[in-house]
């Protein structure tokens, strides 16, 4: 039955891709056997059985392929970790090949952390939730496509003692919607180097005026290769990375019908419906080197499991770092703005071509001091201090299209530098921490720049853990104080459609948090509270669209309580998160008060092989101001005073895993129609319909 379903699974992928991925990877090797050993001889003559006789060489072969390997290469053989896991001591975790969250790829649905958008995968987005950028120094303001980069931070690092491919494919089946794929592989070229790459496509498209099918698309692509290399010793590491984005994301300004939902036609050419600028799009372009090097000094100690080293832990540490990125973010307008999505122009009319270019390098260096008691199972009385300072540096270049006059003395259109200017940011960084015991753990985290552009940024953290064991749970008390220079758009801006000279005060955001965990419960309880001073945001006149920085006169308080609450009884599980949030400034902190995610589930197995989950999940959140969107400068801002009404999205589900490979089918907003026609989360902006999605990801370990 599990050869049937594997060639099911096969005709599958066929049918929704065009091209195959294959996998050619070296042979692997056995205990006690070196990589110079052959397998077998190529000598294929005759040879003299020990008892008489004479055998051919080949026949021993054929009998040795058709034996089964006594070594099955799985997920024990790989071990994963990443940089903020490293910070500390080399700790290194298995893969998660369970299907938790498995039909929920895609960023902008996340349960714990929703997206509004422009509609699609690969749009224009930010959280619906209130989720503060926790960052100080210089910033240009360009977010609006963060969620689809991928940068240093987000790499993952391996111990593979087996080589690792895990090729996934996202895609919709009835209609447009999401085309994703994702490739990763890595390996260990030796016991202590492992080297890997991955490559990601995003082509989805929208809904609306697709029959000219350039004009809604949208083309994403990430690459990169990393390393992680450790000295035998463990003394020495390094980590690294190359990466390179290129987004590109269509800005069409929107439907020219209001609101397709209002009235009572629910059957229309949604391929036909036209956009306000069918052919403008914005493309992102994020290059980037990053080294990682630290250096343990002194006395090393360990946790053991048993016989197993869990952590190595070192009593001294230099370390240092090296990036360099560059940015490049960009605006066509090939469109006359007929139907008024620009408030105006300053250059040309019909035709734009803005483009900013942020060179960043970034040299770190920190040394780190451990003073712990004598234990091999637990941490005790460990005192931590880590010291460093950050040198960044910024090139920045603006352009504009505009008319200039060429050697001849003509007039031509052409690319006009508007703004070019370089500086530096000097950061002092201190963290001191104390752990009693496994039971309570004290840190504290100052940052603060002290010289260049952004003087007078601060990030002030801390953090309490009190762990009360299994059936207890623990408490993870926090605060924060912030103050962050205003963005680069905030400030100093030119465009042509958006051109800003502003002086402002830095943002400051006051926090404070308790977090209660119960992981025998599946708890997960949190309370936040915020203080924010001279916010920044965007908005413009009443009903308009002149979107410009505005800074909160008044103080704003905002209180977001979650809870995440699992519950399984026998083979049915329900997972529940919820958030409440409120605000005494709603107008200006545009999300919803109530935010919910549940997910009702069997998990069962089929055929006896089949391990598999069917099951309905619903999101759900209470009416709010829906913000707009300025295209060109890529912000959300407060414009007219819309309201949508808000209805619960509901999605089935069948996810199953057959020894290496996770599939799901999923009937996305399965109950549009029933209620409502469709929804938006943003201004102009519908939502996808309901559609049929396909999702794979094939494991190989050889």
């Amino acid at each position: 039955m599990a050869n049937k379903l594997k060639y099911i699974l096969v005709l599958l992928i066929c049918a929704a891709v065009q091209s195959v991925f294959g996998q050619i990877s070296g042979r692997p090797t056995f205990p006690g056997q070196k990589n110079t050993d052959p397998v077998y001889s190529r000598d294929t003559s005759s040879n003299v059985r020990p008892g008489g006789g004479v055998v051919s060489l080949d026949s021993l072969r054929k009998l040795e392929e058709n034996r089964k390997d006594s070594i099955e290469f799985n997920s024990k053989f790989i071990r994963v970790t990443n940089e903020s896991l490293l910070s500390d001591s080399i700790r290194l975790f298995p893969l998660d090949t369970t299907l938790t969250n498995f039909e929920n790829y895609s960023v902008l649905e996340q349960p714990r952390s929703p997206k509004i958008s422009l509609g699609y995968l690969g749009v224009a987005q930010r959280s619906l939730l209130f989720d503060p950028r926790k960052t100080i120094g210089f910033d240009e303001g360009q977010h609006a496509l963060d969620a689809y980069l991928v940068t240093p931070q987000d790499i993952n690092y391996y111990n593979a003692r087996v080589p690792y491919t895990l090729l996934s494919l996202y895609t919709t089946l009835l209609g447009s919607g999401d085309q994703y794929f994702k490739a990763l592989h890595t390996q260990n070229v030796k016991p202590n180097w492992n080297v890997g790459f991955l490559l990601n496509f995003n082509g989805s498209k929208g809904y609306y005026s697709t029959n000219n099918v350039l004009k809604q698309n949208v083309s994403d692509f990430n690459a990169g290769v990393f390393t992680w290399y450790h000295s035998v010793n463990q003394r020495y590491n390094l980590l690294g990375n190359i990466l390179f984005n290129n987004l590109k994301a269509p800005e069409t300004g929107g439907l020219q019908k209001e609101d397709i939902f209002s009235n009572s036609q629910t059957v229309f050419d949604k391929t036909t419906e036209r956009v306000k600028l069918p052919s403008s799009y914005e493309n992102w372009k994020n290059t980037g080197l990053y080294l990682k090097q630290f250096y343990y000094i002194g006395h090393i100690d360990s946790l053991k499991n048993g016989k197993e080293v869990n952590s190595v832990l070192p009593t001294q540490k230099v370390a240092y770092t090296f990036y360099f990125n560059q940015r490049k973010y960009n605006y066509l307008q090939n469109d006359m703005d007929t139907y008024n999505v620009f408030p105006d122009y300053y250059f040309s009319a019909g035709r734009s071509r803005d483009s900013l270019n942020v060179l960043h390098l970034q040299n770190d260096f920190s040394y780190s001091f451990y003073l712990r008691g004598k234990s091999t199972s637990i941490i005790k009385n460990e005192l931590k201090l880590d010291l460093g300072i950050t040198q960044d540096y910024y090139k920045i270049s603006q352009f504009v299209n505009d008319t200039l006059i060429n050697v001849y003395g003509r007039k031509e259109l052409g690319q006009s530098r508007m703004q070019n200017q370089s500086f530096q940011n000097i950061t002092l960084k201190a963290k001191l921490g104390y752990r009693f015991s496994d039971k309570v753990n004290l840190e504290g985290d100052l940052r603060q720049i002290v010289q260049g552009h952004s003087f007078g940024d601060l990030l002030y953290d801390a953090k309490l853990t009190l762990a009360g064991g299994k059936k207890a749970g623990r408490i993870v008390l926090g605060a924060y104080l912030q103050s962050s220079s205003p963005a680069m758009v905030y400030t100093n801006w030119i465009s042509n459609h958006y051109f800003f000279n502003n002086s402002f005060a830095n943002q400051k955001t006051t926090n404070l948090s308790f977090n209660y965990i119960n992981d025998l419960l599946d708890v997960d309880l949190k309370a936040e509270y915020f203080l924010l001073t001279d916010y920044l945001y965007f908005a413009s006149q009443p009903g308009g669209i002149d979107a410009s920085p505005k800074q909160a006169a008044s103080n704003i308080n905002l209180l977001k309580i979650s809870l995440g609450k699992n519950i399984q009884w026998r083979k049915l599980h329900f997972d529940n998160y919820v958030v409440y949030q409120k605000t005494d400034q709603h107008d200006i902190l545009r999300t919803p008060e109530v935010y919910t995610f549940s997910s009702l589930y069997f998990g069962t197995t089929l055929f006896s092989v089949l391990k598999s989950q069917m099951g309905v999940n619903v999101r759900f959140n209470t009416e709010y101001l829906a913000p707009s969107y300025a295209l060109s400068i890529g912000q959300f801002y407060n414009g007219p005073d819309v309201t949508f009404s808000s209805y619960p999205v509901a999605s089935i589900f069948f996810k199953a895993t057959l020894q290496r490979t996770n599939i799901f089918v999923k009937y996305d907003y399965v109950n549009q129609g029933l209620l409502s026609n469709g929804f938006y989360t943003v201004n102009r902006y519908p939502q996808m319909d309901r559609s049929l999605k396909f999702g794979v990801a094939w494991t190989f370990y050889n």
